[in-house]
Order: C-alpha cells, then sequence, then structure tokens
C-alpha cells in the first residue's frame, strides 16, 4: 500500500523554508532551474551535520517525539538537523554531531521533491518546528533513548 504525505504540510514546508532564505526569490528561481539553494544558517535555525545511517537510527530511536525537520544527502551520506537558532555548546559533546557556525550556508532542494540526491526524511511542516538539541543528544548518545518496546525485550 503507498503512502502519500498530504500537500498542505508540503506546501507548508516550502513556504517556510522559503521565509527563512536571505532571498526567498532567488532561492525559488534556483529550484525552478532545478538547482540546491544556499540558505545561510543564524537568523531562523543551526545546523547539526550527521552521517545519514546515525541518523536515521537517532529518527527511529525519537520515534513518537516531535522534531524539527532532517535533510539527506545520500551521495554524501550525511543529515543536517535543523535546530533553534540560539543553540550554543550543548551539542559539542555529542560525538558524531558538527554542529555549523551562524552564517554557515545549507544548500537546500525544495520541500516538495529531491535534487541532486538531497532530500528532506523529515519535512519542514511549515510550524517552524525544529529539533530539541537535548533530545537530540539523547538519541544520538551512547545510551540513546529506546523506544519502550526495545527496553523490555
Amino acid at each position: 500500500m503507498a503512502t502519500h504525505i498530504p500537500l498542505a504540510p508540503v506546501r507548508a514546508g516550502q513556504e517556510w523554508l522559503l521565509s527563512c532564505a536571505s532571498d526567498p526569490a532567488a532561492t525559488q528561481l534556483a529550484w525552478d532551474a532545478q538547482q540546491l539553494a544556499a540558505i545561510p544558517t543564524g537568523a531562523h535555525w543551526r545546523v547539526a551535520e550527521a552521517r545519514l545511517s546515525r541518523s536515521l537510527e537517532a529518527i527511529r530511536r525519537l520515534g513518537s517525539n516531535p522534531h524539527g525537520p532532517v535533510l539527506a544527502d545520500i551521495p554524501q551520506g550525511l543529515t543536517w538537523w535543523l535546530l533553534p537558532p540560539g543553540v550554543a555548546d550543548e551539542l559539542d559533546d555529542v560525538a558524531g554531531l558538527t554542529v555549523h557556525p551562524t552564517g554557515w550556508a545549507l544548500k537546500c532542494p525544495p520541500v516538495v521533491h529531491s535534487l541532486g540526491g538531497r532530500w528532506w526524511p523529515a519535512i519542514p511542516d511549515g510550524t517552524g518546528q525544529l529539533t530539541d538539541p537535548t533530545l537530540l543528544a539523547a538519541a544520538f548518545g551512547p545510551c540513546a533513548c529506546r523506544p519502550e518496546a526495545e527496553i523490555q525485550a
């Protein structure tokens, strides 16, 4: 059975992502030309980079805990988690995560489709929901949070 993402959150996520760009019109033009658009970190969010395999496991471990958008690059095997803009050093000691500085540009595809090997395994939903650094640290940490079923097994 095929699953489909409702269009409303995808459109809202696309609008939200455009609102985070320093030049939304130029970002939309890049996407229309089938190019990734560089959106700088800082005012709206920060970015934590991790290996794709670790991030997919972290998404599984987070389960129903809400988290923000996650961008993946299949050929590079990398992911980028969108975090609150005020993140300081909360994730500095978490192995496997690199938090990029304010002003670092994340090359994003549109929310509506993949581009250049990049896609959103967890799409921006338009609400501005970002990943809580404490939850992300727990999902990546050595004693990563585990679903109740795993604990009892």
